[in-house]
């Protein structure tokens, strides 16, 4: 059980605890950004996404380094940006897609431990191979 942590989840405009999940967070419109403290919801704010420009998927990684997040959960992720997050230290969780769609439902299966976190061998190579 996840008991304080400061969680990205990549989300569709307008974000929030309502908002669907983005498939992509490299290209996701906004991070709803979660506090979790003592197991429950402390705080949710909304970030837009950087511009990949010059770094690529690295970008996002190092914003939300500098926005103090621990963790994010994602469908799928490729193997450059997944090795980025382990340097800055922020663990990845896997949840399903099709399963786990909106912000919230993120935000309490991770609490409740319910996300694996993605291993190097999981992820996306590219051309569909996801997981």
């Amino acid at each position: 059980m996840i008991d304080s942590l400061r969680l990205a989840v990549p989300s569709n405009h307008p974000g929030g605890l309502e908002a669907v999940r983005s498939d992509h967070f490299g290209h996701c419109d906004l991070f709803t950004i979660v506090d979790i403290r003592e197991g429950a919801i402390a705080g949710v704010t909304c970030v837009e996404n950087q511009e990949h420009g010059a770094g690529g998927c690295m970008v996002p990684v190092q914003f939300l380094r500098d926005q103090g997040v621990g963790a994010i959960v994602v469908g799928g992720i490729g193997a450059r940006p997944l090795q980025g997050f382990g340097e800055v230290g922020i663990t990845v969780y896997f949840a399903d897609r099709d399963r786990v769609q909106r912000v919230g439902e993120v935000v309490d299966g991770l609490v409740a431990g319910q996300f694996p976190e993605i291993r190097p061998e999981q992820a996306c190579q590219g051309h569909g191979n996801c997981h």
